[in-house]
This record gives structure tokens, C-alpha cells and sequence, in this order.
């Protein structure tokens, strides 16, 4: 089933922090983890949440578990509001405190994790990412996939489900990615984007317009959705995009910025009867956003300084800290190439 990436967590309040330890642990447990590694996540998470509750204001973490073929592992992204990390590089040793504690938080989280990186501003508060795999990552150099794709997807607060999702799918030549946000939000929503990704993994078309026009019809009993499919075409060098309502898009180069039209419109309801791929080379950009409307309209990516060279989670943290309503679900998905 499709459905958020992430289960968020409030951790402004001491109280909760067992709560998330306990729903990060059966996490891991339910996805088959060994004792060993569950043992270290749980380590991982009591040294963010005390570093929340000392440091920080308004502290949230997103736990989420991800199985990509060869990689299986559980991501915690912890956000605050806090003052910043002024200088990172000495508070990753261990053994420094701020607050003349033991001071071994960040330098143990970065032991115990596989993946670890930290993006902290001052003023404008830190992003942490943890990954935690079932199975640690082989040390030598592996192929590079000519696109990745990193998402948070996050259901509207008191929802169990969210009606926003995305799917992407591989082949020799094509990268093919569909990011869709069911009309309204909950178990109806989510719904109608189950049944625009099982018809998009059937579709054989290479044209967003024509993948969106296989979908239409096929979605016409639900509730219907809004939606963007990207293409990239490996063997051309080319990014072909197409979108029906409100999912924002912006490709990303280096020092160049193109924001996507989306037609008006809703898929399974009624689309324009005329619609045209925008086309883009490879050569021109490295990365695309899209942004569901549970992610305010005037987004924007590249505000902090170097925050475009960090992991495509924290990116994509970021603009869901800065910029996420809180008032229905919120994506940010982010294909790099």
C-alpha cells in the first residue's frame, strides 16, 4: 500500500519520548531487524531525544521504514527549532557538552548509525538523519543509479493514513515517477491514490501525458487525485514531465531554476483534452522537487546556504519544516540525476 514514509512524532514534550522509542522499536522488530541492530536504534533514539529536550524547542522526529531491493533500513530525521549548532565539528566529538553533561550524543548517534548526516543553521535550528539497516551496507564502492529518489511524505496530524503518495519504477531505459495527492485526506483519499499507483505500475506508455490519460479513466470510481508523472529517459538524456492540479514542481540545476505548470483539473474526474509534455535535458539540471499543496505554494529549496549539497531527506525535511501546513498531508519528494 502506498502511504506516508514517515510517521511523525512530537517530541517537544518529555512525556512522548517513550512513546517513540516504543513505535521506532516495534518498527524494527516487525520489519525483521536483529536484536543487535534494534538494540542500537533504541540507543540512537534515547541520545535524540535528550538532545531535544536540552537543546531545543519544539522538537519533532519522522521514523520510517524503507526497503529499496538491496536496501532495507529504518530512517529517523529529527527537527527542531532550536538555536543552531554554531560549530558542528566540535560537537561531534565525544565527550563535548554544552551543558556539562556526558556530551557523547552526537558522536554516538554517528557511531551507531549507517548513514548519518546533520544540517544545523544557526537561528533556524538543526536536521539530523540516522539510517539504520537490517543489513550494514557493503564499505566498497558501489554503482551510482543514475536517478535517485528520497521522499517524506507525512499524513495530516490525528490522521492514520495519508491520502498523499508517490511511486517511482525502473527499466534499462526509463525512470518513470508519479507523485499523487488523493482529493481531501484519510482512508478515501488514500484510496484513490492506491489505485492511480496500481494502474501507473501496468501502464506501458512513455509519455507523462499519455500515463496520465491510462490513468484517468481507471480512477474514475474513486475520489479522484491530483497528480504529476516525470519521465526520465536514461538513453536520451531527458527529464519529460506532465501534471494535472496542484503539485508544485521545480527542476533544479546549478545555477539555473525552472518551475513546472501543472494543467488544471483532476485525474479520474476531468482533464483538459489538450496537454503537452515539458521537456528538459540532463544536462541542464541535477534534481527535481515536487511538493504536494499540504506544503505552502511559495516553497522554496535553496534559501540555506549549502543545504543543496546535504542528503536529499534532510532536503526534503527542510522545506517540510519551513514550509508544511500542519493542516492536511504533506509531501516532498526529491529525484536526484
Amino acid at each position: 500500500m502506498v502511504d506516508a514514509t514517515h510517521k511523525r512524532f512530537t517530541a517537544s514534550d518529555r512525556s512522548y519520548h517513550a512513546i517513540i522509542k516504543k513505535e521506532a522499536h516495534n518498527m524494527a522488530v516487525n520489519a525483521g531487524f536483529d536484536e543487535k541492530t534494534t538494540a542500537e536504534l533504541d540507543l540512537i533514539l534515547a541520545e535524540i531525544t535528550s538532545n531535544l529536550h536540552k537543546y531545543t524547542k519544539d522538537g519533532e522526529i519522522l521514523v520510517g521504514h524503507f526497503n529499496k531491493g538491496d536496501e532495507d533500513y529504518i530512517e529517523l530525521i529529527s527537527i527542531d527549532n532550536g538555536p543552531g549548532i554554531a560549530d558542528l565539528q566540535r560537537v561531534m566529538s565525544d565527550g563535548f557538552s554544552s551543558s556539562n553533561t556526558m556530551g557523547h550524543g552526537l558522536g554516538s548517534i554517528k557511531r551507531l548509525s549507517d548513514k548519518f548526516e546533520v544540517y544545523s543553521h544557526k537561528g533556524w535550528g538543526t536536521i539530523l538523519l540516522s539510517r539504520v539497516y537490517k543489513v550494514k551496507p557493503e564499505k566498497k564502492r558501489r554503482e551510482k543509479l543514475a536517478v535517485t529518489v528520497n521522499a517524506v511524505v507525512v499524513a495530516k496530524p490525528s490522521e492514520v493514513t495519508s491520502g498523499d503518495g508517490f511511486y517511482f519504477k525502473t527499466t534499462n531505459q526509463y525512470v518513470k515517477l508519479l507523485v499523487a495527492d488523493g482529493l481531501g485526506h484519510g482512508p478515501e483519499a488514500n484510496k484513490a491514490v492506491n489505485e492511480a499507483v496500481k494502474v501507473f505500475k501496468q501502464c506501458p506508455h512513455h509519455s507523462p501525458i499519455e500515463i496520465i490519460r491510462y490513468i484517468h479513466p481507471e480512477v474514475r470510481k474513486t475520489r479522484g487525485l491530483v497528480g504529476t508523472v516525470v519521465v526520465f529517459d536514461l538513453e536520451n538524456r531527458q527529464i519529460k514531465i506532465a501534471g494535472v492540479g496542484n503539485i508544485s514542481a521545480k527542476l533544479l540545476g546549478g545555477v539555473v531554476q525552472k518551475a513546472h505548470l501543472a494543467y488544471n483539473g483532476i485525474i479520474g474526474h476531468n482533464i483538459p483534452n489538450t496537454m503537452n509534455d515539458q521537456v528538459a535535458a540532463f544536462a541542464d539540471f541535477n534534481q527535481l522537487i515536487l511538493c504536494s499543496d499540504g506544503i505552502r505554494s511559495r516553497w522554496e529549496p535553496g534559501k540555506l546556504p549549502g543545504i543543496s549539497r546535504a542528503d536529499a531527506s534532510i532536503q526534503a525535511a527542510a522545506i517540510y519544516k519551513d514550509f508544511g501546513r500542519q493542516t492536511d498531508d504533506m509531501s516532498v519528494v526529491i529525484a536526484k540525476f
